[in-house]
């Protein structure tokens, strides 16, 4: 069975982007497993997970109400990037901020996409 969002670019980079951030919170202090491992690991779960709630909705609202909530979680991962370079618990990023910005133009052009099918319908 295909499901839609599977076949989406943007929760494909957004999977990566999970990855991405699981293989670099692992090398951070164990005392940070309740406190920046685990806040950077929800926001980056939260991204694909929010863009396919947003496709299996019906109401182009729904939609781009659930695609606006996954760019919140980006850009909140991006200031856990920010910090886990500033703490010095990761020096090499620049990985995870191309997929971020990658994922972030995706995101929009599918907000974008949704906007233009609500004032068309």
């Amino acid at each position: 069975m295909s499901r839609a969002h599977h076949n989406l670019v943007v929760w494909q980079q957004a999977i990566a982007l999970v990855k991405a951030v699981y293989a670099l919170s692992e090398r951070f202090p164990q005392s940070e497993i309740y406190g920046l491992t685990s806040q950077m690991r929800r926001a980056a779960i939260s991204i694909p997970a929010n863009i396919a709630e947003g496709v299996g909705r019906n109401g182009v609202k729904d939609r781009i109400r659930f695609f606006v909530i996954a760019r919140g979680s980006l850009t909140e991962l991006d200031t856990y990037i920010v910090l886990a370079r500033e703490l010095a618990y990761a020096q090499d990023t620049a990985v995870i901020d191309e997929i971020i910005d990658r994922v972030f133009g995706l995101i929009g052009g599918l907000i974008n996409a949704e906007r233009r099918k609500g004032a068309a319908g």
